[in-house]
């Protein structure tokens, strides 16, 4: 994976955590099963970035 390609994946997991904040706010709205669902949502999409994050970190700087 070339630096730019790691640079757009990591802003994918940083969109991945907005969708998630903007959800979980959503869900306070909402009431019964939907908000079950956004939550479910909000909590996938968090733990996608998350993991993201993670292997971005962890395979460190990339050597061109």
């Amino acid at each position: 994976m070339t630096a730019l390609q790691n640079m757009w994946f990591a802003f994918f997991g940083i969109f991945l955590m907005f969708v998630s904040v903007g959800s979980t706010m959503l869900s306070q709205k909402l009431s019964g099963f939907w908000r079950i669902v956004v939550l479910t949502f909000s909590f996938m999409c968090l733990i996608v970035a998350g993991l993201i994050v993670l292997i971005i970190v962890v395979r460190g700087p990339i050597a061109d």
